[in-house]
């Protein structure tokens, strides 16, 4: 008698990018035997909160293009051949005239990625691959059976499913502190519907990001029109009725963020990143930590010298402190507008001539290549990662589409736009009524407090706390554990208690650690506990909970970068 065929159980919980690029890592793994089950709290799958309606209205924009997009089923290029002629025509979409380097409308990029789940099915059906598809529902606990060496998940109906592995691919998340409760004001601009209304009086945005530029794109729309005239001059009007609208951006440091331009390398250059070998060297030489210092060489400064000789003069005496603060003076010395259209010219010719704009690029590089190496940080260079580099990556590689800056350029123009330097030290007083007072110190140094009927964060997807990690069960039996860093050297974590920094602990071995957002995982995303062994069965690619240990978000490049690492794994 021939024995019965032991089936291996796999759940991916969220059915957004993260858990489409898993889905086709598992289908093309080779694995034999496998059962995929998908759970998706909305409706469909595919495209995720940016590409959908609870991330974009018609108006929004991607900042990347198809030539930037790992493959999944097919590239955009291909699909536009094959796609359903109402989705063509839906947004303006010619396939004879697609042009593989132009950004698209975020809507349509959800019903690409949301057609590819469907291509990847067929393919799975082709490999006998079983796929089970679970829409409208919510994952609510997540419970490890040791014993049985499963993972039990909790369905919103009370109902009980078990598997061999799992990974937590929910996406973004922006909880809820005082919208609802407070008039007008707002913890997001998402979904964007809600801001696709009239405002008659000037509304205060947190942030400068794209975040800020999304919720720019649909206030603009609602309030005034954009007109381009015979000479290819853009403007905006403002409606009769919304005379009094005004948009004004609150920045830490007053700056833009910078523009989409000509990527050399379209996938950010990431064959150049240090290897793990590297890696793990430079821990053994550095009494078990890796060096910021060594990372921002390497990943950096060195990728100039054969590419960029003269910039690599500029900057191969300078540490990383002198580098960002040399960049950042630079930004803050132009006024933020005049810099804006200088830097779109730029872009616009690096477009043009399809030539990258190099320090830029590698930048990103570095940014995207901080994600594998962060967890072995000291707590002091995490604190230089987070207080000064991230700051200006934040600006620097936000890639502003084209038509968002034209969008930008001509609300200042016309007045309705203004951005305001805050500082670190600005916070926000909820008012009962509605609305908000924004407290700062201004340029001068004098104490500012500003009323406004309407309030907008737009700081981006908040790195989420330990605290926020939504399956309690993981949390209770300690299978996960808070992201924590130990100091190099004891006296800075001793001197960071002395000043009440709330995010250090020390324990009984006269050890000083730095909590960072999120839960702990190891190289192959794969939970941790609190006794600091990793978990065989469990996996997580939700951003918005291992923040401390991944702390560059780069959307599509991360999604096709994470699911690689865990299907390595299963497979090992």
């Amino acid at each position: 008698m021939s024995k019965k065929t032991t089936k291996k159980r796999i759940a991916i919980l969220g059915g957004g990018p993260s858990g489409l690029f898993m889905y086709k890592r598992l289908i093309e793994s080779g694995l034999k035997n496998l059962e995929i089950e998908i759970f998706e709290r909305k409706g469909f799958l595919g495209s995720g909160m940016p590409y959908s309606s609870e991330g974009a209205n018609k108006e929004h924009i991607t900042n990347v293009s198809d030539n930037e997009i790992p493959v999944i089923f097919n590239s955009i290029e291909d699909w536009v051949k094959i796609a359903p002629k109402n989705i063509l025509k839906k947004f303006n979409i010619d396939f004879e005239k697609f042009n593989e380097y132009k950004v698209l409308p975020r809507l349509f990029f959800g019903s690409y990625l949301s057609a590819q789940f469907e291509l990847l099915m067929q393919l799975a059906k082709q490999k006998s691959i079983a796929t089970k598809i679970h829409l409208n529902t919510a994952v609510t606990n997540i419970f490890d059976i040791k014993r049985r060496k499963q993972v039990k998940l909790e369905i919103e109906d009370k109902s009980e499913l078990f598997f061999d592995e799992i990974i937590i691919c929910i996406g973004h998340n922006w909880p809820k502190k005082h919208e609802g409760k407070i008039p007008n004001y707002f913890d997001s601009p998402y979904p964007p519907k809600k801001l696709a209304k009239r405002f008659n009086h000037p509304i205060a945005l947190k942030g400068s990001s794209l975040t800020a530029v999304d919720a720019i794109r649909t206030l603009a729309r609602n309030n005034g029109v954009f007109k381009e005239g015979p000479d290819g001059e853009f403007s905006y009007q403002l409606d009769s009725k919304s005379s009094n609208f005004k948009i004004i951006m609150h920045s830490r440091n007053g700056l833009l963020p910078a523009i989409r331009f000509h990527l050399e390398d379209s996938h950010l250059g990431k064959d150049a990143t240090l290897t793990k070998k590297q890696i793990h060297q430079n821990i053994e030489e550095n009494g078990g930590f890796l060096s910021l210092d060594f990372v921002f060489e390497k990943n950096f400064k060195a990728q100039f010298k054969k590419k960029e000789p003269n910039f690599y003069k500029r900057i191969k005496d300078m540490n990383l402190e002198d580098f960002v603060n040399a960049m950042m003076e630079y930004r803050e010395a132009i006024p933020p507008f005049e810099l804006f259209k200088k830097e779109y010219a730029e872009a616009e010719k690096s477009i043009d001539r399809k030539e990258s704009i190099y320090w830029k690029e590698v930048l990103a590089v570095l940014s995207f290549a901080m994600n594998y190496p962060a967890k072995y940080l000291s707590a002091e260079d995490m604190q230089r990662l987070q207080k000064v580099l991230m700051p200006l990556i934040s600006i620097v590689i936000a890639f502003v589409p084209q038509s968002s800056c034209r969008d930008l350029m001509a609300l200042y123009d016309a007045r309705v736009l203004e951005i305001v330097s805050v500082g670190e030290k600005s916070w926000i007083e909820p008012k009962t009524k509605g609305g908000i007072m924004y407290h700062y110190d201004d340029e001068t140094g004098k104490e500012v407090s500003v009323s406004y009927k309407t309030f907008v964060d737009c700081v981006g997807q908040p790195h989420l706390s330990f605290e926020d990690f939504p399956f309690k069960g993981l949390i209770e039996d300690g299978t996960v554990s808070p992201a924590k860093l130990k100091f190099k050297n004891p006296e800075c974590g001793k001197k960071e208690v002395k000043n009440k920094n709330e995010l250090v602990e020390k324990n009984g071995r006269n050890e000083y650690y730095l909590r960072v957002p999120g839960i702990t995982i190891n190289d192959s995303f794969q939970v941790v506990d609190k006794k600091g062994k990793e978990n065989d069965r469990i996996y997580i690619m939700a951003v918005p909970y291992i923040g401390g240990y991944n702390p560059d978000y780069s959307g599509i490049d991360f999604c096709e970068a994470a699911s690689g690492q865990v299907v390595k794994n299963i497979k090992a």
